[in-house]
This record gives C-alpha cells, sequence and structure tokens, in this order.
C-alpha cells in the first residue's frame, strides 16, 4: 500500500452537508494520517461537537479537534448558523471546546512535521488568513495546501459575478489565502467541478445507511439538509479524495485572485491560465471514477 499522507482538516462542518460527508471518508481513508480537525466560521463550538460525534461513531476518538475563528476578518456576511447540530446534538459530545485554539494547533502540527502535511481546508479561510499572517512561513512548511474554494472557469456561483460561497463569506480571508499560499503548492476545486459530483436525496439516505459508523451518523445530519435540498452536492468530498487520487480530476495551473473590497462583486474569484503560475485549479473530473473511488473507502 502508498504511505499515509498527514492531513489536517479545517472545515464549516454543520452547514452544507457535504463537510460532514468529507469527514466520514477522511476517518475511513486508509491512506489518511489525519493529524487534527480546526473548526471556522459561526458556532465553531458546535461545529467541533459535531466533528466530534462523527469521529466517534466512526471508532476514531483519537483525532485532535479544535475550535477555531468565529466571526471574519474584516467584512463578509460570515455563517453564524449550524442547523445539523440539532439532528445529533442528544448524541453524547463534549461542550466546552476553549475558544480559539485552531491556529495555534495549526502551526505547532505544521512546525512538527515540516514538509510532510497537506492542509485541506473546506471552508471560509479565516483560519488559514491567521495562521498565514501569524506565522508567514507555514505555507512554505506545508507538502500541500487543498481548498474547496472558488468558481474560476465556469457560471456556477452565487450573486453577481458567480461567487462561491466559502470565498464570499470572508473574502478578505480568502485573499489571503491566494496571496501567501502559492510557491506551487495550492490547489483549489471550484464550484463549477465540484456541482459535477451529486446525488439525489434517496440514493444518498441507502448508500449512507448501509455504509453505518460515521456516514450512518452524516445520514441524520443529512435528514436537516434534505428539508430544503433535494440532493447532496459532494463538494468537499471530491477535494479530500484529490489529496488520495488526484487523477478523478484534470488540471490547470496559474493565478487564482479574489475581490476582496466590500460591494457586491466581494468574493468573487478570478483565474489567470499559466503554465508558470503559482497555483492550480480543478477544471475537470470523472465524476463516476469519483462515486466509485468514494464509496469503495466510505
Amino acid at each position: 500500500m502508498p504511505d499515509s499522507i498527514p492531513v489536517l482538516f479545517d472545515t464549516d462542518i454543520g452547514s452544507d452537508i457535504d463537510d460532514a460527508v468529507a469527514l466520514a471518508y477522511l476517518l475511513r481513508q486508509e491512506r489518511c494520517e489525519l493529524l487534527g480537525i480546526t473548526t471556522v466560521t459561526g458556532d465553531t463550538n458546535q461545529r467541533a461537537a459535531l466533528a466530534e460525534i462523527v469521529c466517534r461513531a466512526s471508532g476514531r476518538e483519537d483525532v485532535p479537534i479544535h475550535a477555531g475563528a468565529q466571526t471574519v476578518l474584516l467584512h463578509g456576511p460570515g455563517q453564524p448558523q449550524v442547523p445539523q447540530y440539532a439532528a445529533v446534538e442528544q448524541r453524547p459530545h463534549r461542550k466546552d471546546y476553549p475558544a480559539n485554539t485552531a491556529v495555534d494547533f495549526l502551526r505547532q502540527t505544521i512546525r512538527s512535521r515540516p514538509g510532510e502535511i497537506t492542509l485541506l481546508a473546506v471552508g471560509p479561510m479565516t483560519n488559514l488568513a491567521a495562521l498565514f499572517v501569524a506565522d508567514p512561513e507555514i505555507p512554505t512548511l506545508l507538502k500541500q495546501i487543498v481548498l474547496m474554494c472558488g468558481v474560476f472557469t465556469g457560471k456556477a456561483g452565487h450573486g453577481p459575478g458567480a461567487k462561491e460561497w466559502n470565498a464570499l463569506v470572508d473574502p478578505v480571508a480568502t485573499a489571503i489565502v491566494f496571496q501567501r499560499g502559492g510557491a506551487g503548492k495550492l490547489l483549489s476545486v471550484g464550484l463549477e467541478v465540484t456541482t459535477r459530483c451529486k446525488l439525489p436525496a434517496d440514493e444518498c439516505r441507502q448508500r449512507f445507511s448501509a455504509a453505518g459508523g460515521g456516514l450512518g451518523v452524516v445520514g441524520e445530519m443529512a435528514e436537516v439538509w434534505f428539508k430544503h435540498a433535494p440532493v447532496i452536492t459532494f463538494h468537499d468530498p471530491l477535494a479530500a479524495a484529490l489529496v488520495f487520487e488526484p487523477e478523478i480530476c484534470g488540471y490547470q495551473s496559474g493565478t487564482a485572485s479574489v475581490i476582496a473590497d466590500e460591494g457586491a462583486l466581494a468574493g468573487m474569484t478570478r483565474w489567470k491560465s499559466d503554465e508558470a503560475g503559482a497555483h492550480r485549479i480543478a477544471v475537470d473530473v470523472d465524476a463516476e471514477r469519483f462515486f466509485a473511488h468514494y464509496f469503495s473507502v466510505a
């Protein structure tokens, strides 16, 4: 079996269900050495509790979990609510996560294993931006930065200019991550690619129930999601899978940026293709191959 890959997982679990779907995958992926989970935006204590509940159901109480930034850096809509917490709040979990320990945990963990760790971030970029500002050397000490963030080459998105949620929640943080996370290490998987990976609610119910464990608990959380959505789009699970099976997608090199000023276009990501660019984006996906891989693991 190929060598394991050390991963730190930064997430806004509890809003869109796909964060939890991604976490269930990481916990079952034999090649994933999950070093820790950090939560971001809104009630990060409840988000940490959700991560803990999924870990417990997967038999993985060994994974460190840290609550991170609750508010945006300067401006942006934020994301205060954690609707999926209501579905599982009666399950045993901690309620006393210390506030804002995520950045220090990320910094210490990355510095303890220079050049080894993949930082996988699938929520707003606030924790990462604070980390990169507090310790500018951190991006150079990572093996790879993988984001589910932005919309670069298509027309999917929210509002004017086709914006993606993680990028627009804290646009200043997104700008910092793109500016400081280059040097050939940053891969961003955009909305125009992830939206090709969807399954209807009934199929998700069947597959999650059959899998049991962590994914079974995610199925309980998903019922909150299904009240207003008939499908699950596997945005974050696709980004997670690419850490281990990069051949699922095709890529392009170039430079990613974001409009960080206040206004209607705040959070809109932009892309300039360039073979010598510091960033990569996913530009295509084999959805059938992705789902076959995901369910072979989770």
